[in-house]
């Protein structure tokens, strides 16, 4: 649309300023803006291609006890996806086991895989966080590493994480989360977590 000036001239009308996209993660952007240089010097790496990356978060929730009710299981999963930001899929029992009165197929609890973005702003709330929340805490264990890279914490609540509220929580639960990176030794995957800020204890 075109305007009129006071000397009577057409000009045309300012475009309107363009909406900003979606902010990028700044746990992402620590890392490389942060954490490459620092172990690039600290591992003597020709590139940052070698440095070791995050790859996927994985959070799995185990409930057995959901084969005697249904909505603990469901209850669960509406959580997961609060805390994790995505949807989770439900595992199921991959054998029957009787004494347990356990049938092959039945849903038994639930999983989700975090890549990206997401991936990023989960670690970034449960290391600022969740993590500061749990009672007593002085730190986690540096020797959960499986020595392929690869780090696995447990908690034993959901509770840690404030997206869940105890009035809406319809059981307490633990959950397991898996960092997977591209580390070939745990030396080198400790240092990256330790940059990134998970708290190990000494």
């Amino acid at each position: 649309m075109a305007t009129k000036s006071s000397s009577g001239t057409s000009k045309k009308a300012k475009a309107a300023p363009s909406v900003a996209g979606p902010v990028p993660p700044r746990l992402r952007d620590y890392y490389r803006n942060e954490v490459v240089p620092r172990m690039m010097k600290e591992y003597s790496y020709k590139n940052h291609m070698q440095v070791p990356r995050i790859e996927r978060i994985v959070i799995n929730v185990g409930m057995g006890e959901a084969v005697q009710n249904i909505k603990l299981l469901e209850s669960a999963v509406a959580e997961l996806a609060l805390i994790s930001g995505q949807k989770p899929v439900m595992t199921r029992a991959k054998k029957a086991i009787a004494g347990f009165k356990l049938r092959q197929g039945v849903p038994i609890g639930a999983k989700v895989t975090l890549r990206g973005s997401h991936m990023y702003e989960f670690l970034d709330r449960l290391v600022s966080i969740g993590l500061p929340r749990i009672r007593d805490f002085r730190g986690i264990s540096p020797k959960a590493f499986d020595g392929r890279g690869n780090y696995t914490l447990g908690l034993k609540e959901q509770l840690t994480f404030p997206e869940v509220k105890y009035d809406d929580v319809a059981s307490i639960h633990g959950m397991d989360i898996t960092i997977v990176t591209s580390a070939k030794r745990n030396d080198e995957a400790k240092s990256l977590l330790t940059h990134i800020g998970m708290p190990f204890r000494e």
